[in-house]
């Protein structure tokens, strides 16, 4: 049939942009020459690949259908490249981690240090958002790997468990409820809100832990960033749930305070995600093993 890496290349950089021009800044090569290369591969499947909608290209079936078999082919081509490029082949490679904010803030900056400890030779990229942007980059390729802290309902996608994790109630320190012994319900539903936006994993554990229990909440504001979140509670704008793991230092210098709230369940895991059509190179199931076996300190403590 014909048809080459490059043709190939720039079929999932366009599916990955949508975009001629984008491919073609990403490949580094001329306009002309992505639409000539889409092109001459669709000639030669006999199948149009993406539907045109203005200038954008939208995947379609026979498009969607490609992807993961085109990229297993970049893959496999890239891992026999790294086989003759340096000592260790399972260390040299980029491998691209999503991972939702509270992991990819937090806890994979440790994770990166570690192991590029052992592999020294492997490049890592790192895109950080809530879990459903790890979901989509996911199921688009745009990613190898997925850690996120919510749930995810893909069957495309296969979810492992990996690791146990804490939400609290926080305050600032001056608030009112950081002085009080015992809260109820009531405390928590008379108090202001400041939670994160729809979309991410500590929102939707939030909101199921307090169904049927709570679920008329004065949500104040809504922030996409844990950080943002952190320094406005600690102004005292209001309380919220966030992980433990994102609070241990502002929890140590006492800019807050974690309340016990025995009467909710905030105990969830976090998920390692893998596309179930991903070729999975050395370096890639180098990486899931490391953090299948990857214990750190998070000194989060409980709050009960």
């Amino acid at each position: 049939m014909g048809i080459s890496l490059r043709q190939l290349e720039v079929f999932i950089s366009v599916a990955q942009t949508g975009n001629v021009t984008r491919a073609a800044e990403a490949l580094r090569i001329s306009q002309s020459a992505v639409s000539m290369s889409l092109a001459e591969l669709e000639r030669l499947l006999g199948e149009k690949l993406f539907d045109r909608r203005g200038k954008r290209l939208v995947v379609n079936d026979q498009g969607r259908a490609l992807i993961p078999k085109a990229a297993a082919v970049l893959s496999r081509v890239a891992e026999i490249d790294s086989l003759f490029s340096g000592p260790d082949h399972q260390s040299t490679g980029l491998l691209r981690v999503g991972a939702s904010s509270t992991i990819g803030n937090y806890l994979m900056p440790r994770i990166f240090g570690a192991f590029t400890d052992h592999f020294s030779e492997a490049g890592i990229s790192l895109d950080v958002g809530n879990t459903e942007h790890i979901v989509q980059e996911l199921l688009r390729f745009n990613i190898d790997i997925g850690f996120i802290e919510g749930l995810c309902h893909q069957p495309a996608i296969e979810t492992i468990p990996w690791r146990p994790d804490n939400l609290a109630i926080h305050v600032g320190a001056g608030h009112p409820l950081a002085e009080k012994a015992e809260l109820s319900s009531d405390d928590l539903l008379q108090a202001r809100w400041i939670l994160r936006e729809q979309g991410s994993g500590t929102r939707e554990i939030f909101e199921a832990a307090l169904s049927g229990k709570m679920d008329s909440l004065r949500v104040y504001l809504e922030l996409g960033n844990t950080e943002a979140i952190k320094e406005a509670v600690a102004a005292g704008l209001g309380i919220s749930c966030l992980s433990l793991l994102a609070t241990r230092r502002a929890r140590q210098s006492g800019a807050l305070v974690a309340l016990k709230t025995p009467f909710l369940d905030l105990r969830r895991n976090f998920y390692l995600l893998l596309h179930r059509e991903k070729y999975r190179t050395k370096l890639l199931r180098c990486f899931i093993d490391f953090c299948a076996d990857y214990s750190a300190d998070d000194n989060s403590g409980d709050a009960g």
